[in-house]
């Protein structure tokens, strides 16, 4: 028997640590023999043990289940207890009664979720009352004893600012930026540690960093301080569980000690400030405690060095008492996503001394992260300092002024010696370049290491074509998403913003679920947006939010949308519909807002609105913002019907189905002139028109003819912002002017996405001409060089060029559909998804006029696949009539060409074109 069960997860991941208490769902894929087909489940049987990796006596068993689902099958034992490991493993049978063995074992380990089972009490250094630098991080420590042999030591840790855990000198996970980013008020993640291996039998001892973070650093461009409130504190609990039984429970609290360390300043804009002088050696290692305390005196220490201004820096030798900080714990909850990390590293491309005698390191790519760099021979109180930035100017020379505020900067203060090593941990920088403002001894650019952070997520899609630079245009978008999906997807990575702005994440969801594992991030970032969901349903334009209420800036269309559009994404890509049923109450309460927001119910035309932000037109033919608003309300209340049909919401679904045909219905007699044109004459008008079905019948084909019209008559360019141009290129696929869109994207001059790629960009900009055709730059003040909206045409590559896609019926890849598009300018495209099925590839190529496609299509699943030849009958799979090759499970003639149905498996087909 050649079936086996792989790849067995829970929520998304293998193994988590420190889940909640809702009910885990399992996911697994199906590996098949060799040369295989058409392999699908009939049934599965999973088990579940508490604390019991040989299955002795399982919590659980779902007994044989005759049922092909492999994805999201939710744990159906006893309730989940806290702090508990509980092993799975699954079996399945094919469709001949086949059983496979049963899989590897996995695991999912609770957290501490209950408020009343923390005993901890959030601490902090009171540096005020010392004279000590408040901007510093603090450290916090407790040495403790241990008195037997150790089966299991777990840390529940989180903070108000970010923190890095140690035991006995070692950093606990590989994750920065903890407890990373949330709705604090309302969601504070907690992080759950396996630190059995760092502690031992004796003396050991616990300690934190604890810095600013995004709770406490200046958020926005207005220098938003304080939004989260002035508290700065840590709180941690550790378990011990012995080999007889025994629990030993370590708390932070007034027993504590707290001092300050050598990062003087950490910001999440501006960078770090890092005085090696300052460092206490050894601080987090076990001392001399006496069960009581520690035997060192309790002091505020003495001075040394100098820091900006001539300031003196009190140096931390000695250490005060933790200061017990009343905070609620009601809003603790368990890590929902893969924690920042580095996930990649860079060596310098190039050394630069520009005209203006600057000196500067090239990274060679836009990143995000921080610089690792290594300095030798330095004498002490000497000083090492970097300013990163995005792009030279025209004449090579340093560029920050559309850093705006930012001052992206790392500040070492050397000790003194032989080789020190420095990384700056609590902030983040978007950059390529590293301008040397001041470094001791000589640079070598061996020294110099780029770690780009961004959260932990999988990366699960690629794309490759003839053309070169569309392929670097796919390199570029994935370089755009690595940048700016660090713990919140927000527009940019550089300048003084840095925000989860909606309308830029529901344009780019689908194409980011592509590229990257989105599942838990996204839902962890959409429960923060039910959260900030004003009481009236209306939406913030950023999540989580930094603007007041009474702020202009939220509840936008197509930025507000971003509560339906969103889950109804992860749905789509992921078969979630759990999701659907978390913010069923979200998705609704924004319906319901907009339906009090218009002069009659089914239009939207009072309020504010960013409308198609950053278009072409002249302000004065822009696209109307109410027939924006009403377009987005017609297409969110389509998706939220749908959502509640799935959901078994069947009344409310019929309700809404009905106020979505009333909206469709005003919308066209309030933009739709009686002989079928738009009120609108943009593309961004007609785009959506056509995107959302808001017209049809001869009406929809005039409405697309005038569209491809306007492209071609300016030039074959586009026109279209934020709103438009995520739908443009399919809504030109989809309504027979697949060529226009493929000589769209294929388009090097400006306005078009190969401007950037040709001018060297190497990830998305914020404006179609960022830099000019001269070298000059389209502003100072709003000009991202790594803004990923535009990047939403991944979804088009993937989707129309490639031809992946999923069945809508059969959401998730259960169902997938093949239907590559070739056109004009390529002649060969290969991508590969991997699904929580399997891997997906769609392969073709184009020569000589005959077309080869090879597909593959993973266990139990089928595909649809389109193949763009005119006669079934000359359509060979792997050399033999299509219809009779195995796995084939019909062949037919469609409007689109031949379409065949196919089981699991690789295929190749070949046929005329």
């Amino acid at each position: 028997m050649n079936l086996r069960v792989t790849d067995l997860r829970s929520e998304y991941v293998r193994n988590p640590l420190g889940i909640g208490p809702i009910r885990p769902r399992l996911s697994w894929k199906l590996e098949a023999g060799k040369g295989e087909r058409h392999v699908l489940q009939a049934a599965y049987q999973i088990q579940v043990a508490k604390e019991d990796p040989d299955f002795n006596r399982p919590i659980w068993d779902s007994g044989k289940i005759e049922s092909d689902r492999s994805v999201h099958v939710e744990y159906g034992g006893e309730p989940l207890e806290e702090r508990t490991r509980y092993y799975a493993r699954v079996r399945a049978w094919d469709r001949r009664s086949a059983a496979a063995d049963w899989s590897g074992t996995v695991f999912w380990e609770t957290g501490n979720f209950r408020e009343d089972s923390w005993q901890a009490s959030w601490i902090t250094c009171d540096a005020k009352s010392q004279g000590w630098n408040e901007d510093a991080a603090y450290l916090l420590r407790r040495g403790f004893r241990l008195d037997g042999e150790i089966v299991r030591a777990r840390v529940y840790a989180t903070s108000l600012g970010a923190y890095r855990l140690e035991l006995n000198g070692r950093k606990a996970g590989d994750g920065v930026l903890a407890p990373g980013w949330t709705s604090y008020n309302k969601r504070l993640q907690v992080q759950t540690y396996d630190v059995t291996e760092f502690v031992a039998e004796g003396d050991n001892t616990v300690g934190v960093v604890l810095a600013k973070g995004w709770h406490q650093s200046a958020l926005g461009w207005e220098n938003n301080n304080g939004y989260y409130g002035s508290d700065r504190a840590a709180l941690v609990q550790l378990h011990v569980l012995y080999k007889d039984g025994r629990e030993a429970v370590i708390c932070s609290d007034e027993s504590w000690q707290a001092s300050t360390g050598p990062v003087l300043m950490s910001e999440i804009y501006d960078g770090e400030i890092y005085d090696a002088r300052l460092e206490i050696a050894d601080w987090a290692m076990p001392g001399t405690w006496n069960g009581e305390g520690y035997d060192a005196e309790i002091s505020a220490g003495t001075e040394i060095g100098l820091h900006e201004a001539g300031k003196v820096m009190p140096r931390t030798a000695g250490w005060i008492r933790a200061s017990v900080v009343e905070y609620p714990k009601s809003m603790l909850v368990c890590q929902e996503n893969e924690l920042p990390k580095v996930m990649h590293k860079l060596k310098p491309a190039a050394f630069i001394v520009t005209p203006a005698g600057e000196t500067v390191i090239d990274f060679g790519q836009n990143m995000v992260g921080a610089v690792r760099f290594t300095v030798r021979g330095a004498t002490e109180g000497a000083v090492a300092e970097l300013r990163h930035f995005e792009v030279l100017d025209r004449n090579g020379n340093v560029y920050t002024a559309n850093l705006r505020k930012a001052k992206q900067t790392a500040k070492y203060i050397c000790r003194g010696g032989v080789e020190e090593t420095y990384q700056p941990e609590f902030t983040f920088m978007g950059f390529r370049y590293v301008h040397v403002v001041q470094y001791p001894g000589e640079i070598n650019l061996d020294d110099f290491t780029g770690c780009v952070i961004y959260s932990g997520m999988e990366a699960t899609g690629t794309f490759a074509c003839s053309d070169e630079q569309v392929s670097k245009l796919q390199q570029n978008i994935v370089w755009g998403q690595r940048g700016n999906f660090l713990d919140v997807p927000t527009d940019c990575p550089q300048r003084d913003e840095r925000l989860g702005w909606t309308g830029d994440a529901q344009v780019f969801i689908r194409t980011a679920a592509f590229n990257m594992g989105v599942g838990p991030f996204f839902t962890k970032w959409l429960r923060d947006l039910k959260a900030d969901q004003l009481p009236d349903g209306g939406v913030p334009a950023v999540i989580p939010n930094i603007f007041p209420e009474s702020a202009e800036m939220h509840s936008s269309s197509a930025w507000g949308d971003a509560a339906v559009i969103c889950p109804w994404t992860l749905y789509l890509c992921y078969g979630d519909t759990r999701i659907l049923e978390e913010q069923f109450d979200s998705m609704k309460a924004w319906i319901d807002y907009i339906r009090g927001q218009g002069e009659q119910e089914t239009l939207w035309n009072t309020g504010f609105h960013f409308g198609d932000w950053l278009h072409l037109n002249a302000d004065s033919r822009a696209t109307p913002t109410d027939l924006i608003a009403t377009a987005y309300f017609a297409y969110s209340t389509d998706l939220f019907a749908r959502s509640a049909a799935l959901i078994g919401r069947s009344e409310i679904a019929g309700e809404y189905r009905d106020l979505h045909r009333r909206i469709v219905d005003a919308f066209r007699q309030e933009f739709v002139t009686p002989s079928g044109r738009l009120c609108a004459h943009t593309q961004t008008a007609h785009v959506l028109a056509l995107a959302f079905g808001l017209v049809e019948g001869e009406t929809k084909t005039r409405v697309a003819r005038t569209l491809a019209a306007m492209i071609e008559d300016n030039g074959t360019a586009l026109t279209t912002g934020f709103v438009g141009t995520p739908y443009l290129c399919r809504v030109l696929t989809e309504n027979g002017y697949n060529e226009l869109a493929y000589r769209l994207v294929l388009r090097k001059e400006y306005p078009s996405w190969l401007y950037s790629v040709g001018k060297g960009a190497m990830t998305i900009w914020e404006h179609w001409d960022s830099i000019k055709e001269d070298g000059s730059f389209w502003s100072e003040e709003m000009n991202s060089f790594n803004h990923y909206a535009y990047g939403s045409v991944g979804e088009w590559l993937y989707g129309v060029v490639a031809g992946i896609d999923t069945s809508e019926a059969e959401p998730g890849y259960k169902g997938i559909v093949i239907q590559p598009r070739p056109g004009i300018g390529i002649t060969s495209a290969e991508a590969a998804y991997d699904s929580l099925y399997g891997t997906i590839v769609s392969k073709w190529s184009i020569a000589d006029g005959r077309m080869r496609m090879d597909v593959t299509i993973p266990p139990n699943t089928t595909a649809t696949i389109v193949l763009p030849a005119a006669d079934p009958e000359t359509v060979k799979e792997s050399d033999i009539d299509t219809a009779s090759a195995e796995g084939i499970l019909f062949v037919e003639k469609a409007a689109e060409g031949v379409k065949v149905r196919a089981g699991s498996g690789q295929y190749r087909f070949e046929f005329a074109v």
